[in-house]
């Protein structure tokens, strides 16, 4: 008969509901969206795209911080990947990771083999926790087997943050420019008062002498950078002076 409702089955078949949104007549959609989800093999351009690069970055700092935020009190170790076993300077290394652990701190180090593996085996023998904070790298390095928490990271700046974030001072062992690239970074964090009282010695004289006569005598002197920027950072080749000037209260 015309004009007759439309019975139940044919209104069943013609509504959809998706969640508190209701479709109807020619708005129905096929399937249901985890069908969507799983079944779409559309373009993989958005994994490259800024936006999602946006969210990788956000998964970094929160497992980063999710990692290191009940560490404790640490000192972050910088020195070069290429220095070999049982040289003097890979044993300096060690003597610090071990003064650091028995002075109650944990260390923290980019991870890798030479320096920062020598700082990390030191902790781990003197009975402390030991970071490696590794970074993604077009030639395989990994993390050194000394390493009690690691976490490996995309981008340098996240990875930068933690060294700085969960640290209370940092000691620079001779290294190569990603030694220089922290270094400068945290010197340029102290001198802009980003970061407050974070201790910065350099150990090795022989090493890091030139550096400094650089900075005093050519940036300083042509005016580039302040007197008391000198302050910013101490050199020794005392073990237990580098120590006590990145532990103390």
């Amino acid at each position: 008969m015309s004009g007759s409702p439309e019975s139940p089955e044919r209104h069943q078949r013609n509504e959809q509901r998706l969640g508190p949104v209701v479709r109807r007549r020619g708005q129905v959609m096929s399937g249901t969206a985890d069908q969507r989800l799983l079944d779409t093999r559309g373009p993989s351009d958005w994994v490259h795209g800024d936006p999602w690069r946006v969210l990788r970055i956000q998964s970094e700092f929160v497992e980063g911080f999710g990692a290191l935020a009940e560490l404790g009190p640490a000192v972050s170790v910088f020195g070069s990947a290429r220095t070999a076993p049982g040289a003097p300077e890979y044993e300096l290394g060690r003597r610090i990771g071990r003064g650091l652990a028995e002075a109650g701190f944990a260390v923290i180090t980019g991870g890798g083999p030479g320096a920062m593996e020598a700082a990390n085996r030191g902790a781990s023998e003197g009975g402390g926790v030991s970071v490696g904070l590794g970074i993604e790298l077009p030639f395989e390095q990994g993390l050194n087997d000394y390493v009690d928490i690691g976490v490996n990271f995309r981008y340098f700046f996240v990875r930068k943050t933690m060294f700085v974030k969960y640290a209370q001072g940092f000691l620079v062992l001779p290294g190569g420019l990603g030694t220089l690239d922290e270094l400068f970074e945290a010197l340029t964090l102290v001198q802009t008062q980003k970061v407050t009282r974070f201790p910065i010695v350099l150990v090795g004289t022989a090493y890091w002498r030139g550096l400094a006569d650089w900075v005093r005598e050519t940036v300083i002197a042509q005016g580039k950078a302040s007197e008391k920027d000198l302050a910013l950072f101490h050199v020794t080749d005392d073990v237990d002076d580098a120590i006590a000037r990145v532990t103390k209260p």
